[in-house]
């Protein structure tokens, strides 16, 4: 199954400490890319809407940027393009597409697998300039 709760960026309420959502960016994890990356805070505008965001460079090799507010996904993209693991995300679900070429399963022998067991971003911090809208 899924794993549910693992590889998860989640958000709570800070007066409650409830749940507010969860994102769960790698289901299934079978690399162990832990996901423990830094989360990097803004505010941007995207599509004419100021929106209060999270981003995360991940090490599964997919930079996530989410809705902080409600746990949207605004934006997933490949940290480069030498990322083969996955075909792309699929925004309408958020779950990343594996590629079945570089897939862990029993009959096959994957080679040239990135990002490899060791994630592609490890735990090195990013920074977001908000005067350059860059990462």
């Amino acid at each position: 199954g899924d794993n549910k709760w693992t590889m998860t960026i989640m958000a709570r309420n800070a007066d409650t400490g409830n749940l507010k959502w969860g994102y769960q960016k790698t289901p299934h994890d079978e690399w162990d890319y832990a996901g423990v990356n830094v989360m990097m805070l803004s505010d941007q505008k995207i599509d004419g809407k100021d929106l209060k965001l999270v981003s995360h460079p991940d090490r599964n090799g997919i930079i996530y940027t989410l809705n902080r507010v409600n746990g949207d996904l605004v934006r997933a993209d490949f940290l480069d393009d030498t990322v083969n693991v996955w075909t792309h995300v699929d925004m309408k679900t958020g779950i990343p597409v594996r590629n079945p070429e570089y897939g862990t399963r029993m009959d096959h022998k994957g080679k040239d697998i990135c990002p490899s067991a060791m994630g592609y971003h490890d735990l090195a911090h990013d920074s977001y300039d908000p005067e350059r809208g860059l990462f």
